[in-house]
């Protein structure tokens, strides 16, 4: 269960607000009433009165009555029923526990995924696909000759995505062990709850390492529910290569792409998964967002909102404006007829 808030404001009783129409009728019948009304103190000589002068207090009690209508205004905003509301979703999700094994043997340097190398792309692309989730555990194990856990499963994407950033070729003793990836990651699921358990199997080469054979891992992946989507990476054919010279610097050999397909296509088939196959970076994005809408968690959201009041807030400031302006006007500020 996941829960957001957020901060909603509404009146209760918005037809009070049509009383606010009364302030520029009463503003209008002030002027009016100024207007037409005479009063005041009379001089034999208008030139006695010249010398007085308009003082501080004169200036003052004319804008007494904008403390009368900014009073009468926050009252009536307060009978309106000003209410803040607490929104909050209880989100009910159905997971989906999710382990990549992603391959880090030296094939991966090849750079057939132009402009950048196989693990590169590959790295990119996983981190866009753990973005794109919201609700499921992930986890990553890498293997080469050996395999182990790089992050085990995690709804904290933020360190999941930081594991991902840390992965580099040479990691681990160079070779292909899709066996041992392959169970590490099945260890890692075997005990989840989830409705769904599946497994994202990348590598680019053939089983040379280990010490489990491949269809051995996927007949235990069988065995418990949990289901593989393998994603052969490379071009057909012949991929470029980098290699360090010594003598000449980085330069580049031609090396046949081997993908044991026949392999990674049983074990999709025995655990109910997928076999793909990707040849550059537009194709492995495509295989990702498959599996996305593959595996996606059924999710119910019910929202509901609890209003508090704060009338209050606006009742005892509008009081206050009525009760300041009413004592000031009959006292220092009093007008004399």
């Amino acid at each position: 269960m996941l829960a957001a808030s957020l901060s909603q404001f509404r009146f209760a009783d918005p037809w009070y607000l049509l009383l606010l129409l009364m302030l520029p009728l009463l503003v209008f019948r002030r002027r009016w009433s100024q207007k037409h009304t005479k009063g005041g103190l009379y001089f034999p000589q208008v030139k006695l009165a010249r010398p007085l002068g308009s003082s501080w207090t004169t200036r003052f009690y004319k804008s007494l009555y904008l403390f009368k209508m900014a009073g009468i205004a926050v009252l009536i905003l307060g009978f309106a029923r000003p209410q803040l509301g607490s929104a909050e979703e209880d989100i009910l999700t159905e997971g989906v526990d999710v382990m990549m094994a992603v391959d880090i043997s030296g094939s991966m340097a090849a750079e057939d995924f132009r402009p950048k190398n196989r693990i590169s792309v590959a790295k990119q692309v996983v981190k866009d696909f753990v973005q794109g989730r919201r609700s499921d555990r992930i986890g990553l194990v890498i293997f080469a000759a050996k395999s182990f856990t790089k992050c085990p499963l995690t709804i904290d994407y933020d360190v999941l995505l930081r594991q991902i950033d840390d992965v580099h070729l040479g990691a681990i003793e160079d070779g292909t062990a899709i066996g041992n990836g392959l169970a590490t990651a099945i260890n890692r699921l075997r005990l989840s709850k989830a409705k769904s358990r599946v497994i994202i199997l990348l590598t680019d080469g053939v089983n040379n390492s280990g010490e489990i054979d491949p269809l051995t891992a996927a007949d235990i992946a069988k065995s418990l529910g949990i289901k593989v989507y393998a994603v052969g990476v490379g071009k057909e054919g012949i991929a470029p290569f980098p290699v360090n010279d010594p003598v000449f610097g980085k330069r580049y050999v031609d090396v046949e792409v081997q993908i044991d397909e026949e392999v990674l296509r049983k074990i999709a088939q025995m655990t109910g998964g997928k076999y793909f196959r990707a040849v550059d970076r537009d194709s492995l994005e495509r295989i990702f967002k498959t599996i996305d809408g593959l595996e996606k968690s059924k999710i119910s959201v019910k929202s509901y909102t609890h209003y508090n009041e704060i009338f209050s807030y606006f009742l005892w400031p509008g009081l206050g404006l009525l009760l300041g302006e009413a004592v000031l006007s009959n006292t220092r500020f009093r007008k004399v007829p």
